[in-house]
């Protein structure tokens, strides 16, 4: 493994979104990666000359948009599990305390990395809508959610943001057994269960 030292000081941010997109790009199948692909991989473009000890906090935390910011507030990646991890895509649920870059600035970047970033620029911009950006017409909203993976929800009183696909079903299931408890008392339903307990 040879070094390829930056002409830029680089960031251990920089570094983990190098690792990962260089990823994504080249296995562009995988939806995720484990935090230790991420880190072998960020040794093998060896952009400072050898592997901080900062790189692995910033990919398992500190860049990370669905975790509480500690202290960093990068949005650059989303942790799928508790060992995995992939780009942020417009409307992936962020922290609220979460409000720094999602991609490095170019001149944080070396070079030769460049074209990478404009790469991951362009993927997240064919990314679904981002909480935020819906039309206010709420016939355009409708068309929006039609051509995505995501349904509304709205949750105390907020205004409806966009939630994963995966909460639908649960969305759907209101209601579902409620001819079932038509004229039935729920305390007596209960009671009726204990009796003979002892």
């Amino acid at each position: 493994m040879g070094s390829v030292l930056a002409p830029v000081e680089v960031s251990c941010a920089v570094e983990v979104f190098v690792a990962i997109a260089s990823l994504h790009k080249e296995y562009p199948g995988r939806p995720e990666f484990t935090i230790q692909e991420v880190l072998e991989r960020a040794a093998t473009e060896n952009i400072t000359g050898d592997l901080r000890p900062g790189v692995h906090v910033h990919a398992s935390q500190h860049c990370v948009a669905n975790k509480a910011p500690n202290p960093a507030k990068h949005r650059m990646l989303f942790a799928t599990g508790k060992h995995t991890r992939r780009l942020l895509l417009p409307g992936d649920e962020i922290h609220p305390e979460r409000t720094g870059k999602i991609f490095p600035e170019p001149g944080e970047v070396p070079e030769k990395y460049l074209p990478l970033l404009e790469w991951a620029r362009e993927r997240y911009e064919k990314g679904r809508p981002a909480a935020g950006i819906w039309a206010d017409d709420p016939d355009e909203r409708v068309r929006q959610l039609r051509g995505n993976s995501y349904v509304p929800f709205a949750c105390f009183g907020q205004e409806e943001e966009p939630r994963p696909r995966h909460l639908e079903g649960l969305l759907q299931a209101r209601g579902i057994g409620a001819e079932m408890a038509k004229g039935i008392d729920p305390d007596d339903y209960i009671r009726g269960l204990r009796e003979g307990w002892e």
